[in-house]
């Protein structure tokens, strides 16, 4: 049977760490050494960072009417099948994207971080 409890929280504290300032220096706009910083805005994290939150939690409602349509299946509420297997494709084609991108940024992130000064 497909585990359809996925770890929703563990993906979505994966993305807040990344999206999170390293340190006080990032609210600045000079970075240590005194030249201005390369990057986006404040503004533009917050609406990256709610474009996530947003994405991770139509992801999660996916999840839920997913396993709902899974138990109204088996407890004989619901007869169509299709539309069982068709709720339970969605949550899982979605959750596989949201972990994809979530690896992408983490890539990014470390190769980021990586590069020399």
């Amino acid at each position: 049977m497909v585990n359809l409890n996925a770890n929703i929280i563990g993906v979505q504290n994966s993305m807040k760490s990344i999206l999170e300032p390293r340190s006080v220096q990032s609210r600045n706009n000079l970075d240590s050494s005194g030249m201005p910083k390369v990057g986006s805005s404040d503004d533009e994290k917050a609406d990256f960072a709610n474009a996530v939150k947003n994405y991770i939690s139509k992801v999660d409602d996916l999840q839920q009417t997913s396993n709902m349509s899974i138990k109204d299946l088996l407890s004989g509420k619901n007869e169509d099948i299709t539309s069982v297997i068709s709720a339970v494709a969605k949550a899982d084609m979605s959750f596989k994207l949201l972990v994809g991108v979530r690896n992408k940024l983490i890539e990014a992130y470390k190769q980021t971080m990586n590069m020399p000064l």
